[in-house]
């Protein structure tokens, strides 16, 4: 649970470009985005509560569902709220005989933003 929650969170922010072959990330294949490669700044465009949680103490809250359905459901209210959102899909190479969705993060967000979708959730 602690390494789903774990690609999860990393998940948010690598999605906001592609990784390259030679092993950077970058967004707009160079026309106008950004790239970040080893040993180089990360340069992306964060929104006010992404720079906060940066800086901050990454606070994260991990919740239940019951279903794979709640969890996919949760993660389209996430995406339909316009909130930063990663779904993670398990490669069934330890705990899980084939690939399963396991994991779901929402945010960096402002906790109203993100208690509207989860906050009826039982914390683990």
């Amino acid at each position: 649970m602690a390494a789903q929650s774990c690609h999860a969170s990393l998940k948010v922010f690598l999605d906001l470009g592609e990784i390259t072959e030679n092993g950077c990330i970058s967004t707009a294949n160079g026309k106008g985005g950004w790239v970040v490669c080893p040993d180089i700044s990360l340069k992306i465009p964060l929104n006010d509560s992404m720079l906060q949680w940066l800086k901050g103490d990454f606070t994260k809250i991990v919740v239940g569902v019951d279903s794979l359905e709640e969890l996919l459901e949760i993660y389209v209210q996430a995406n339909e709220a316009k909130l930063p959102t990663s779904l993670i899909k398990d490669a069934a190479k330890t705990e899980f005989k084939e690939p399963t969705y396991t994991a779901v993060a929402i945010g960096p967000s402002y906790a109203e933003k993100v208690n509207k979708i989860t906050g009826h959730l039982k914390l683990l």
